[in-house]
Formats: C-alpha cells, sequence, structure tokens
C-alpha cells in the first residue's frame, strides 16, 4: 500500500462539480466488522467499493455544476455513488469488498467516473511507543521541559526486554 491511508468512516469526501464546493462525510453501511485506527473498535470501520448508493451523511455536496437549471443557477446535487475506481486490490473484507484508499475515487450518474474523491481519510494519528523511542531528547525536553525524555525512553527499552 506504500504510505497511503485506509478510507474509514467519518472520511469526507468533495465532487469536482459542486458549485460551492461542499464536502460530505462517508458513513460505512456495507460492513459491521472491520475497524482501523479505532482502539475501541466503536467509530472507524474500514470503507470498501462496496459503499455504493446513498453512503453519504448529507448525500449532496451543494448545487451541482452539471444540472443548470437554465435561470443561470444550478439545482441541487444528489449525491449517489454507482462505482468506486482505485482500491486495494490485495486484501478482500468479509463483505467481498475492497478497501478504499485516500486516492479512491467514486462515479456518480450525472457527474460521471471518479468525479468524486476523498478530502480526509478519516483516520488520526495518534502518538504510540514507537514514537516515544524515536523522540529526540533535546527536542522534546524543549516542549516539555517537565519530562526528562532520555529517562522515558530508557524505562521503556527496559519495559520491552522484560516482556520478551
Amino acid at each position: 500500500m506504500s504510505e497511503k491511508h485506509l478510507v474509514v468512516q467519518g472520511a469526507t469526501l468533495k465532487c469536482k462539480f459542486s458549485v460551492e464546493p461542499k464536502k460530505d462525510t462517508l458513513k460505512v453501511k456495507s460492513q459491521q466488522k472491520h475497524y482501523a485506527n479505532d482502539k475501541d473498535a466503536a467509530n472507524k470501520l474500514i470503507a470498501t467499493d462496496k459503499e455504493i448508493g446513498q453512503t453519504l451523511e448529507k448525500n449532496t455536496f451543494g448545487k451541482c455544476k452539471m444540472q443548470p437549471n437554465g435561470s443561470g443557477d444550478y439545482l441541487p446535487c444528489q449525491a449517489v455513488i454507482t462505482k468506486w475506481s482505485s482500491f486495494y486490490e490485495k486484501v478482500t473484507l468479509s463483505n467481498k469488498g475492497k478497501i478504499l484508499l485516500e486516492d479512491s475515487k467514486a462515479t456518480c450518474p450525472i457527474g460521471g467516473p471518479d468525479c468524486i474523491e476523498v478530502d480526509k481519510h478519516g483516520q488520526k494519528a495518534g502518538a504510540g511507543k514507537g514514537n516515544a523511542k524515536k523522540a529526540k531528547p533535546q527536542v522534546s525536553n524543549q516542549i516539555n521541559p517537565l519530562v526528562n525524555t532520555g529517562e522515558f525512553q530508557e524505562s521503556l527499552e527496559e519495559s520491552d526486554s522484560i516482556c520478551k
């Protein structure tokens, strides 16, 4: 997958034909089993190419440039996803779906192929033990002088050696 993020519930999508341009939030409806970046397995369902139909929170991106109303304005978008492209082919989830990636695109019957793209993948970075081990003590001590980063890193290494 080379540094591409998985798309999860809560990702924001945008359409290249939105007048405003407005964004909408993806709701994963095709599966309830597979989570990413969610230690409690409660919020971040992995999105797949089976997220078809009205699978957005508001199902609209505002007014659509592809639907002029004849008086210089545009009709409202009615977002319906018919197909996805550029998903991760090497993994199939239990719903027979392929995982969506941050560069995946969706097709709308009005906007055409690949008119909807991922704006934000929906995952949030969280600091872990690996981040603490790689931290530069000089920089960390300037940011937070109350913590002795060198001692903290040593205690992490000791706890790792005890667990082995």
